[in-house]
């Protein structure tokens, strides 16, 4: 069960969204957002943008010191994976009848997601860890507070689904067995939803 969603930053005039960019990192508040972020896309008749934020494990400090292309190129394939999988996950693959483009995009997340939706009627959406109150505010991360606070366009923020107690064990024992993929149908390693020319490797 999900909350509602609930809005941050400048408000847009109903018909004045452009393109609707979402966040995105196969969480289940991440896959929450998808779900709203095309839901909102398709209503309006805009684009749909899902961003999947990466950095090199150790850090970009650490990468300059000794970079290595072929690494960030590892895990620049990592992430546009890993952005497949979320859209298989959230949308059942690349939504019909909707201008769709996924982007797995180098550098720190909240910069990153700012740099993105940087045209006029940009709307950002994110998802946010569920419920209301103190406890809520402290588990809601730093890449969503900064974005958030100083994001250029709207921000949308949508809330993950409460879980009963053991739910999230069990969820995360099953992201780590294999999905079964039947004739055609999309799934995790089943040929490429996303082009890999769109990831984004520098250094």
């Amino acid at each position: 069960m999900t909350g509602g969603p609930t809005g941050s930053g400048g408000g847009l005039a109903p018909g004045a969204v452009g393109r609707v960019v979402v966040g995105v990192t196969g969480s289940l508040a991440s896959l929450a957002a998808l779900r709203s972020a095309a839901a909102l896309a398709r209503h309006d008749g805009v684009p749909l943008l899902a961003v999947l934020v990466w950095e090199p494990p150790e850090g970009e400090a650490l990468y300059a010191r000794m970079p290595d292309r072929a690494w960030a190129r590892m895990w620049a394939e990592d992430a546009r994976q890993r952005l497949e999988s979320a859209v298989v996950d959230g949308l059942g693959g690349i939504p019909a009848g909707l201008a769709f483009e996924g982007r797995a995009v180098r550098g720190t997340p909240a910069a990153a997601l700012r740099r993105v939706a940087d045209r006029p009627g940009d709307l950002l959406v994110l998802g946010s860890a569920p419920g209301r109150g103190r406890a809520a505010r402290l588990r809601r991360r730093p890449v969503l507070r900064a974005v958030v606070k100083s994001a250029g366009c709207p921000v949308l923020t949508v809330p993950g689904p409460v879980l009963l107690p053991g739910e999230a064990r069990v969820l995360r024992r099953n992201a780590r067995a294999p999905v079964p993929v039947e004739g055609n149908r999309p799934g995790r390693g089943h040929g490429d939803l996303l082009p890999a020319e769109r990831d984004q490797t520098t250094g």
